[in-house]
């Protein structure tokens, strides 16, 4: 089952807010989730974007596929950079410690 990063509709009518979530593939938008890491509100200027850093990294790190907005989302606030670059420096150590046996 594949797990998804997407976002979930709260607030009132014409007044959306987003939960950020992880969820199954197959549950519907506002159904069943497993996880809630962020929250995003469009309606504001600027718009408001909160992602807990850990648990979006944790399942970005487990195999958590985003959305495109979620992806968006992710990269403005730098986590996709971040993800990027602990990805990067494991690669670099994997290929230290081959190297210098």
């Amino acid at each position: 089952m594949a797990v998804k990063i997407r976002l979930k509709r709260m607030g009132a009518k014409k007044h959306p807010i987003y939960r950020v979530v992880i969820a199954n593939s197959t549950e519907s938008r506002d159904g069943r989730f497993i996880d809630t890491i962020g929250q995003y509100n469009p309606c504001v200027e600027p718009p408001f974007i909160k992602i807990d850093e850990t648990k979006a990294l944790y399942w970005l790190g487990h195999g958590a596929q985003p959305t495109d907005v979620t992806r968006a989302l992710l990269k403005k606030a730098g986590l996709l950079d971040r993800l990027e670059a602990a990805k990067a420096a494991a690669r670099e150590a994997r290929a230290k410690g081959t190297s210098g046996s």
